[in-house]
């Protein structure tokens, strides 16, 4: 029979499946990701994006369409993290603007919604590109709207879509010789067609665990305090059926009843025809199960710890306490914080290391958002960060080219302030853009100097690879050191200092007059000083300085100017 029609109640299950299949492959598609720096990569910041929407859906008591659609795109849009993962916001904000108004989905609202999930996404790219997650969605768009018009039966058009989504991803090397260098596929495309995939399982009625999705339901192990559970005497609840092969009698009935006093308590002991059920606290679950094997046998057998529950519960208690207290401190700040004259002009910058956020702090900066290279900052972070800066114009300095679009998607939910995105793709960037402020210059003269400062540093930074790969004409294995450039790597070798001075070579020509060092967590100052006096000698003509970057993961972060 054909399934022509798709509930509020399905959706939200479609949804939800999808969101969990992409974080029980996120590391697959992180694989995909070409470069192979320890970044924050495609499938972990996909995953984080959509459990954001994945969590507000959860929460809802009532699964209509219109709440239904508000909870994925406000979800979605408020955690998205990094290029991908606002694409995907995007793509899912588009597909539920289509089907908010609808009681339930057939192919031709689908087909619809896929378009303007489609277009969505492309006006949010200022520069969109081929090969990538938005030629996916728009093969998959296409491929919809045609199905539309041949079937209504929903069990033949959603996996047609799927195959071709498959195609179209298979291209995609074809399409950014970057992919086919590497020998992948786009990353962002797979992890939609993961979505996808998930999704359709449950459509399928294939049973899905969603325990990843609910927040604090762990199964880690919880050290239990004596003082927090002396009160609870019997230590778990112990539930199951008895299925007796004859009658359970009354004297057969007292007598498990005893015994089941006899090594907890809260029992209830229910007999009817040969069916018993059966619930004890106690210390010893083992001992209940075995005397009642004695019946019959057993069936819906469940053991919870209640000390663990209880110190769960203390702990979340623990947690919204803490909460509640980060709030009431927040809103203290923010209330001192109005307090003050409102400034004309305010900075909120990306760090990504302990030195590198005093820089800013002296530079000027009114907010640090911590994070950049392993977790990008979500478009709600920067929220959070512009409701704190008390100013008309709030610039924001990304410092990461996969931080871009967030900010700007954060600027395009903020009415009440003007926002400006300095798309700054590296902290060097940031730094000479905070250092080209001119405080007597209005905002949009500070915007130009920033943007006109930005183009005159070049940037690398020294990390290693995390897999092996093939890109810009280089084979790297993991380990590797690699030297990144503004426009790629540079250099590749297995020694940090060696492989940055080889990219150094690079970035230095006749009309740089400084090179600026910033070491890392695992450099000492004495390493720098010294590698800053090997680059001394190599550049005579060039001033050199070197600073306490403290970033993780990044051994060095150079500018040439």
């Amino acid at each position: 029979m054909a399934t022509k029609t798709i509930n509020a109640d399905m959706l939200a299950r479609m949804f939800l499946a999808g969101a969990q299949n992409i974080e029980a492959k996120k590391e697959i598609i992180n694989e995909l990701n070409v470069f192979p720096v320890p970044d924050g990569d495609t499938g972990t910041n996909m995953s984080l994006t959509i459990m954001s929407a994945a969590k507000e859906v959860m929460a809802l008591d009532d699964r209509n369409m219109k709440d239904l659609a508000k909870a994925i795109s406000s979800g979605s849009l408020r955690g998205a993290r990094g290029n991908s993962g606002v694409i995907l916001s995007q793509l899912l904000r588009g597909f539920t603007k289509a089907i908010r108004d609808e009681e339930e989905i057939d192919a031709m609202t689908l087909a619809a919604a896929c378009q303007r999930a489609r277009d969505t996404a492309y006006k949010a790219v200022m520069k969109p590109k081929e090969g990538t997650i938005l030629t996916v969605a728009s093969g998959i768009a296409a491929r919809a709207a045609e199905l539309a018009e041949e079937t209504d039966d929903l069990e033949a058009f959603l996996p047609a879509v799927i195959e071709h989504a498959e195609e179209v991803l298979a291209k995609t090397p074809d399409m950014l010789p970057v992919l086919k260098e590497a020998g992948v596929v786009d990353s962002g495309g797979q992890g939609l067609i993961e979505v996808i995939k998930g999704a359709y399982a449950a459509f399928q009625g294939k049973e899905i665990d969603l325990s990843a999705i609910t927040p604090g339901t762990g199964s880690a192990v919880t050290k239990i305090g004596a003082q927090e559970t002396a009160d609870i005497k019997f230590g778990y609840c112990t539930e199951f059926i008895i299925l007796t092969e004859r009658e359970f009698t009354e004297e057969e009935e007292r007598d498990f009843k005893a015994y089941l006093s006899s090594i907890g308590d809260s029992i209830v002991c229910v007999a009817d025809e040969d069916v018993v059920k059966v619930h004890v606290h106690t210390n010893d679950p083992g001992l209940a199960i075995q005397k009642a094997l004695t019946y019959g046998q057993l069936s819906r057998m469940k053991i919870d710890n209640m000390r663990e529950e209880h110190q769960e519960k203390l702990i979340r208690d623990a947690e919204k306490m803490a909460a509640k207290q980060a709030a009431e401190e927040a809103e203290k700040e923010k209330a001192q914080k109005a307090q003050e004259p409102r400034k004309a002009m305010g900075f909120i910058t990306v760090s990504i290391g302990e030195g590198l956020n005093e820089i800013f702090r002296e530079l000027g900066a009114d907010y640090i958002i911590e994070g950049g290279q392993t977790m990008n900052p979500s478009t709600e972070d920067m929220l959070n960060a512009i409701d704190q800066v008390n100013a008309d114009t709030v610039f924001i300095l990304p410092n990461n080219k996969n931080i871009v679009l967030a900010a700007n998607q954060a600027k395009a939910l903020v009415k009440e302030k003007e926002i400006v995105v300095i798309p700054t793709k590296t902290v060097p960037q940031g730094i000479t853009a905070i250092i080209s402020f001119m405080p007597d210059a209005d905002a949009k003269a500070n915007e130009e100097a920033m943007l006109e400062g930005i183009q005159q540093v070049k940037t690398g930074q020294v990390t290693y690879a995390v897999r092996d790969t093939h890109v810009d004409d280089k084979e790297i294995h993991e380990g590797d050191i690699m030297g990144i450039g503004d426009k790629g790597i540079l250099a590749v070798g297995t020694e940090v200092e060696a492989t940055a001075k080889e990219m150094l070579a690079e970035l230095v020509d006749e009309d740089s007059e400084l090179i600026s060092l910033y070491y890392g967590e695992e450099v000492s100052e004495e390493e720098a000083e010294k590698f800053a006096a090997e680059v001394e000698e190599l550049y005579p003509d060039v001033d050199v300085d070197f600073h306490f970057g403290g970033q993780p993961i990044y051994y060095y972060v150079m500018a040439v100017e």
